[in-house]
């Protein structure tokens, strides 16, 4: 039988393509991401299997940090500012370390993104958070997951084993729906109009939506912004006033060589129907 180096030796001979054979990895690379508001967020890891060992107490130590996967440090990006904890995490790449116990995951978000578990240092820390384990059914692969997912916040949630621990991340999105507002005070009538149909179709802050709509058809009337218009007067019970204008929008809108008025056209003239004898 050829002793391991002699094969070592042959296959070092052989041409660099050869030696580079595409089969499955132990701990195949993973990612995955989430929109929160206007927030991308996105998780960079590799994912061991169980192979029928113990996981939590053997192949992981409990009570010492763990790289939180396998292979290269696990990663987590963020586009903005979110909150972690009661720590604001500024917009970045940071890697992510967890200490697994019986009962509960300490969560850590480090700055330095190379750090391993033999070079990590609690001083690099930018938020730590503990969470209780859950008991899930057997998962073979380790996995990242965003859950519970809403315009303001979500759930990192890694899962292994049967066991499962959710870290609570906060988006600032309403400090950054501001901005954006302030950004459009003084551009054009299309950015006033879709600020103001944001904030219309979520139903928060009518004034505002109703004083950047005003200032849209200021710069230019345009059956779009009228109907933004004429919808926010609807909700604000002001029915007379917003058939008037729906009949305008109708007016400038059947006239328009723009082809998506006829997207918006049913519900305008429902509109006019449903709006005629109230208010």
């Amino acid at each position: 039988m050829r002793s391991l180096v002699a094969i070592a030796a042959a296959l070092s001979a052989l041409p660099a393509a050869a030696q580079q054979l595409d089969l499955p990895r132990p701990s195949p690379a993973a990612k995955v991401s989430q929109t929160v508001g206007v927030t991308e967020m996105s998780v960079d890891y590799s994912s061991p299997g169980v192979k029928g060992r113990k996981v939590f107490g053997e192949v992981v130590p409990l009570e010492k940090v763990w790289r939180g996967g396998a292979n290269a440090t696990t990663k987590i990006t963020f586009s903005k500012d979110v909150q972690i904890g009661d720590a604001r995490v500024p917009a970045g790449t940071y890697s992510i370390f967890i200490i697994p116990s019986r009962d509960a995951f300490t969560w850590i978000v480090n700055k330095d993104i190379a750090a391993q578990q033999d070079t990590y240092k609690q001083s690099n820390d930018v938020a730590r958070v503990a969470a209780r384990v859950e008991q899930i059914p057997a998962r073979e692969r380790m996995t990242y997951l965003f859950a519970d997912t809403t315009d303001e916040a979500t759930f990192l949630t890694v899962e292994w084993s049967t066991s499962r621990a959710k870290l609570p991340i906060r988006a600032f999105t309403d400090e950054q729906v501001k901005k954006t507002i302030a950004d459009v005070e003084a551009s054009s009538w299309q950015k006033h109009n879709q600020v103001a149909r944001y904030l219309l179709e979520s139903k928060k802050d009518p004034e505002t939506a109703m004083r950047l709509v005003d200032k849209s058809i200021a710069l230019q009337e345009h059956w779009f912004n009228l109907w933004t218009k004429a919808q926010l007067l609807a909700n604000a019970g002001r029915y007379r006033e917003a058939h008037r204008l729906a009949a305008r929008v109708d007016e400038l809108g059947s006239k328009s060589t723009e082809g998506f008025y006829v997207f918006f056209a049913p519900d305008v003239k429902k509109a006019l129907v449903d709006w005629k004898d109230r208010g």
